[in-house]
């Protein structure tokens, strides 16, 4: 992988971790298109890194709400900040499940699997759409429905099904403020990354980077321009999720998982 090709792929999932169309899908995508032939683990140490990049992006954006959970949290006692950090460690539990529990089958469904990828798209623009005509409410999350969202969040490791648009989603069908739902899907998913992130730059370490076929310099390219297009779509989803614009997601998830489904069959 060229720094250049690092760059372009970190833009895309700077701009598609946070628009409901799947990064980890259009990451494949733009490794097929760059005609990229990495090893599973190499490919997946890749997405982690500039999923990083997204999640600084994240914290940026969210930093004054990160701040007071916080403070909240060091208050010792169970008030609205406690109780969102008790929601999202129940968001957690699904998704890091499956990710200890099928790590290996995850692994290779991130090794050019493009059909797949066409196929999930097409389901996330189904969610999109029924999303998009719920009716807005005022509500929070409450337990019960922030392990659904989990849930959503497990089944999103499938790359082409997008996971802010399947928690987003998830959430709004269930009643959920829209504003709200997009604070807690961009939210829930830290700890996951970071956690990810922090184990993957340790094996990269220890191992000196031998054996992988992407270097230290193009990880870093990716990263930084995964965060800078992640602060840029960050706040614009969010301002977009408030409008119910979602739908026009769901008729470029449509095309271009129908686009990708027939291509490979034909």
């Amino acid at each position: 992988m060229t720094w250049l090709e690092a760059l372009i792929l970190g833009i895309v999932q700077g701009l598609t971790e946070f628009l409901p169309v799947s990064s980890s899908g259009h990451l494949e995508l733009g490794k097929a298109l760059f005609n990229l032939h990495l090893a599973a683990t190499d490919s997946i140490t890749f997405d982690v890194i500039v999923h990083g990049g997204t999640a600084l992006s994240t914290i940026v954006v969210f930093r004054k709400d990160i701040i007071q959970i916080f403070k909240g949290l060091f208050e010792f006692k169970w008030n609205p900040e406690t109780k969102f950090i008790f929601y999202v460690i129940i968001s957690m539990i699904p998704a890091a499940f499956v990710g200890i529990v099928f790590e290996e089958q995850i692994t290779q469904l991130f090794n050019g699997q493009v059909l797949l990828v066409g196929v999930m798209l097409i389901i996330t623009s189904l969610l999109l759409f029924l999303a998009d005509y719920a009716k807005k409410t005022h509500k929070s999350v409450n337990a019960v429905e922030a392990f659904v969202i989990g849930v959503a969040q497990a089944i999103a490791i499938l790359p082409g099904i997008s996971r802010s648009g399947a928690t987003i989603s998830t959430s709004v069908i269930m009643g959920v403020d829209r504003e709200k739902a997009a604070r807690f899907s961009f939210l829930m998913v830290l700890p996951l990354i970071i956690g990810k992130m922090i184990l993957d730059v340790k094996t990269i370490y220890e191992t000196g980077g031998d054996g992988m076929d992407i270097s230290i310099f193009a990880l870093v390219i990716g990263f930084v321009a995964a965060f800078i297009s992640g602060l840029f779509a960050c706040r614009w989803m969010i301002t977009l999720v408030k409008r119910a614009k979602l739908k026009y997601f769901a008729y470029y998830c449509f095309a271009v998982g129908a686009t990708v489904t027939i291509y490979i069959i034909i």
